[in-house]
């Protein structure tokens, strides 16, 4: 195989002689109209589960990651990504998969290649033979038969493109590899941003520790010291008099508000006319102080740049000993400082969306797992509208036909409908994605709600359930969705901790209680094989699995959703055997809440 980068200079007129026309070897509107293979929403959720576990390693690990799956997923020859270099002049082919797997590090022209046509028009494309056009890659063997190219964001912008190549007849490609492409390459791209920004905040910690460290330090003992720093210049100082004109000041200082030694030598710096209008009276404050005190202890204020420009700063000054209206000032220019803390808001912003995308996929991997519980609540209520629709068409038949049995048949028809319809609505609220939203939460109605979706995966493992619901709790603040999918996925953990067992009752006991701290307690506790107990401390660390396929963020995901509702979660191991999960939630403040339980029971089927 042959590498067909090219340089920029390279694709000159020589190249685009006798070069096929774009619209000559695209097909993408061809795409649309083939027949589109079934969703496999398992190996969608496999494959973005894996681009989950590069998040632990470097960016180019997570590229990788993703050509190795779309490869996989998409059923093609070759699969890869394409980057802008800094310059933009050329794209290099950062992570490749399959037959082309050699060309790793080659790259196509920005002016004139598949990779710039689909950045240009901002579109995904369908090439068939796309050497027509651009001779160059006709070096790149095996040639390309079909190659499906989408574009790659990054915080907004597009800097490269996804792509899959088909090397022969055997595969074509149609809406559904489409929509898998972009897909992946959405979730792909937000977690190469969350690497890169981690690693970029990390700079930008050191540097703000860094700083805060000098500003500790010229705090303490301040005025020992002054002098040294005056001439020193490690942090802007300048010598005030009682009117705030400034009759000295170091180099640092004059940098900081944009002035030279020439204006200060003229008399025309005045630190109150530098402050920003809006800090003054915080500035008279500042003075009171230090008549009183004769020290004015450090604070932020904006002081105003001879370009126009703020410029926020921590400001502390000491008066003169024998002087009433004379002393000294200090001043560290906090423009990095807020910069980093700016950065590290934004890091949080993204830190929370991405939480927020691994919660939901790891709903909708519960949900998988309880399809076939999921399909029977929704065929029960279908059964019984079929049953009694036949019945009602009986009694129309009838002679005479019986009315009133008509409309008792077709009241049941209408409550069926309506008990799908509850189904589908709780399954809905599970999976789709959506902010997290605050509202009131009967806990024990989230309870039976998951119970319903899973009770048919819980009976067919041959698991009982009890429920131990405590009577008249008030309503938590909380997201609802997110409260349910803690509690499916400690369920579904325990029934799985279960099916394994040979021998023994296979229990789960679900309870609710009011406890001294004015805290709602959930209780789920198994008669499974219980934990071990080298395991017990990092049983909720990120990644950290006992199960042979298991991701290990389940038990992560719930923690810091119960924290983030300013809760807690653990477990202890049950007596004689098994596991407790619990987590207490915060009341309402002057809420109280009767503790007699209710009981019920789900039986397993034989």
């Amino acid at each position: 195989m042959t590498n067909p980068a090219q340089s920029e200079s390279d694709v000159d007129a020589s190249t685009l002689v006798g070069a096929a026309p774009l619209e000559s070897i695209l097909c993408t509107e061809e795409l649309l109209r083939r027949p589109s293979r079934p969703i496999d929403h398992e190996k969608e959720n496999s494959a973005l589960l894996a681009l989950v576990r590069a998040l632990a390693d470097s960016p180019h690990t997570i590229l990788q990651t993703l050509a190795d799956k779309v490869l996989e997923v998409l059923q093609a020859d070759s699969a890869g990504l394409s980057l802008l270099t800094k310059d933009e002049k050329r794209f290099y082919w950062a992570a490749i998969s399959g037959e082309w797997r050699p060309h790793v590090g080659g790259g196509t022209p920005r002016n004139f290649g598949p990779c710039g046509d689909v950045l240009d028009r901002n579109i995904p494309m369908l090439f068939t033979h796309w050497e027509r056009r651009y001779p160059y890659l006709s070096s790149a063997t095996p040639l390309a038969t079909e190659g499906l190219l989408v574009p790659f964001h990054v915080k907004g912008k597009a800097v490269g493109t996804i792509w899959v190549i088909s090397h022969g007849s055997r595969r074509k490609f149609d809406a559904e590899d489409l929509r898998l492409l972009e897909s992946m390459g959405r979730f792909a791209s937000g977690a190469y941003q969350t690497v890169q920004s981690i690693e970029e905040l990390k700079v930008e910690i050191a540097a703000r520790e860094k700083a805060e460290a000098a500003v500790r330090e010229m705090a303490s003992g301040l005025q020992a010291k002054i002098r040294r720093l005056l001439d020193s210049n490690i942090i802007g100082i300048f010598i005030w008099v009682g009117d705030g004109g400034i009759i000295d000041a170091n180099n640092t200082f004059l940098s900081i508000v944009g002035y030279s030694r020439r204006d200060l030598v003229s008399g025309g710096l005045n630190w109150r006319k530098l402050t920003a209008p809006e800090w003054r009276a915080v500035d008279e404050q500042r003075v009171h102080e230090l008549q009183v005190t004769g020290t004015a202890q450090p604070y932020e204020k904006e002081y105003l740049h001879r370009s126009g420009d703020r410029v926020p700063v921590l400001v502390g000054a000491a008066k003169f000993e024998g002087a009433a209206d004379e002393g000294v000032a200090f001043v560290v220019d906090l423009t990095d400082r807020k910069r980093a803390e700016a950065a590290a808001r934004e890091i949080e912003r993204q830190y929370q969306e991405v939480r927020q995308e691994l919660a939901h996929a790891n709903r909708l991997a519960t949900m998988g797992q309880l399809s076939a519980s999921i399909a029977h609540e929704i065929n029960q209520p279908i059964g019984a509208s079929i049953t009694s629709a036949n019945a009602a068409l009986a009694w129309l038949r009838a002679q005479p036909p019986d009315v009133k049995e008509v409309g008792q048949a077709l009241d049941l028809i209408v409550e069926s409908g309506l008990r799908a319809e509850k189904v589908i609505d709780r399954i809905r609220a599970l999976i789709k994605k959506a902010p997290p939203r605050m509202e009131n939460v009967q806990i024990n109605e989230a309870i039976s709600e998951v119970l319903a979706l899973a009770h048919g995966e819980i009976a067919n493992k041959g698991v009982s359930v009890e429920t131990q619901l405590a009577e008249r709790l008030p309503a938590l603040k909380g997201d609802r969705v997110q409260l349910q999918q803690v509690l499916l996925n400690l369920l579904v953990n325990a029934t799985e901790a279960m099916s394994g067992m040979r021998e023994g009752a296979r229990e789960l006991v679900i309870s609710t209680a009011k406890s001294n701290s004015d805290h709602v307690l959930v209780t789920v506790q198994d008669t499974g094989p219980g934990l071990a107990p080298d395991g017990l401390d990092r049983l909720f660390e990120a990644f950290y699995t006992t199960k042979p396929n298991g991701l290990g963020m389940g038990l992560s995901i719930c923690r810091s959703i119960v924290e983030a509702h300013q809760g807690r979660l653990w477990a202890t191991a049950n007596k004689p055997q098994g596991a407790v999960f619990q987590f207490m939630l915060p009341m309402p403040h002057g809420e109280n809440g009767n503790t007699r339980a209710e009981f019920g029971r789900v039986k397993p089927r034989p």
